[in-house]
């Protein structure tokens, strides 16, 4: 149990060490902030600090760096979460906040957001969609040979589907359309299967050719919708990153990030709490030791959910990262459900 005192002493270290990157000595902390202690005292509660395991010194001369227990120490009882700025509000609102939008368009759009904002690596993923009901089903003839068939869900996310066709009339293709949706309408998309689909073509027997060729592709289609893509942004912000400089070790974060595989080791390991924070060896995978990573899930009717993932160095504004990815979260959960629709 630290005392009140080595308490704000630590938390001045790490917030001036979050601000510079360089170690921090006892005269800067007196000098810098007001804690109302002399410089010796300081020194001391350092040195205490030290061997409580809270603060490490890099070299024998320099002054002191969190560690990874005071950094968790930080988070868990000092973070100073302050509230997201207006014109990033006002920058979220105006990306995100479609009627009607492609669900990976505003997982791209999300990451570049994230990863613009907190100058971190940034991971997406959608909601799974086969949680959802399907609200609207409609086919529509772009040309002679090609079709888009458009599926939306009742929180108005939509699936474009393109397909081959040839010399097919509108209004063959709306009534194809108007039969199936009246057969599948407010049906969840996992309870869509095959044996349903297949039920079609009793209804809809005067189109025997369009049906056979329609089952499979829509039997594709919604399989795919159950795949959890991971879209993510800032890769190239690992080379601007201090901590990791040296070359080698911005190249393996980078090849990790660039490896699919990874991707989903890491987006797996993400609770399905609001918030989590996980720091250096706590994370599980030892590529990313010197790293932390802030993340969080959001909800769609309280049943499917997305997941956010920040991944940067261990000396991360945690409060700002954490004001950032909580508003985000919040925004994509009343979007995904359909408040903003």
């Amino acid at each position: 149990m630290l005392s009140e005192r080595q308490l704000r002493i630590l938390e001045a270290i790490i917030r001036d060490f979050i601000d510079t990157a360089q170690p921090v000595g006892s005269r800067t902390i007196s000098k810098k902030y007001p804690l109302g202690i002399s410089s010796a005292t300081i020194r001391n509660e350092m040195a205490d600090l030290e061997e409580l395991g809270y603060l490490e010194q890099p070299h024998t001369s320099a002054g002191r760096i969190p560690s990874e227990l005071g950094y968790r120490l930080y988070v868990d009882s000092m973070t100073n979460l302050h509230s997201i700025g207006f014109e990033q509000k006002e920058i979220i609102q105006s990306l995100l906040l479609k009627k009607i939008i492609e669900a990976n368009d505003i997982a791209d759009q999300t990451a570049k957001l994230l990863a613009d904002f907190t100058g971190l690596v940034s991971l997406v993923t959608i909601p799974q969609f086969n949680k959802c009901r399907l609200a609207n089903l409609k086919m529509i003839k772009v040309t002679d040979t090609k079709v888009l068939l458009i599926l939306v869900t009742d929180n108005g996310i939509v699936k474009n589907i393109q397909l081959a066709f040839s010399n097919t009339d509108q209004y063959i293709l709306d009534k194809i359309s108007d039969t199936m949706l009246s057969y599948l309408h407010g049906e969840t998309i996992e309870n869509i299967d095959v044996r349903s689909i297949v039920k079609l073509k009793e209804k809809l027997s005067g189109f025997g050719n369009i049906v056979d060729y329609l089952i499979p592709i829509l039997k594709d289609a919604l399989k795919n919708l159950d795949d959890n893509e991971i879209h993510i942004a800032g890769e190239e912000n690992i080379l601007s990153i201090l901590e990791f400089s040296e070359s080698q070790r911005a190249k393996s974060i980078f090849n990790f990030v660039k490896n699919q595989d990874n991707l989903v080791r890491l987006v797996d390991l993400v609770d399905s709490k609001k918030l989590s924070i996980k720091i250096g060896t706590e994370i599980g995978i030892s590529e990313l030791d010197d790293c932390s990573v802030i993340s969080s899930s959001y909800k769609v009717d309280g049943k499917s959910d997305g997941k956010i993932v920040i991944l940067g160095p261990k000396r991360i504004d945690y409060g700002n990262v954490i004001s950032i990815v909580n508003y985000i979260s919040n925004t994509l959960s009343d979007l995904f459900s359909g408040i903003y629709l």
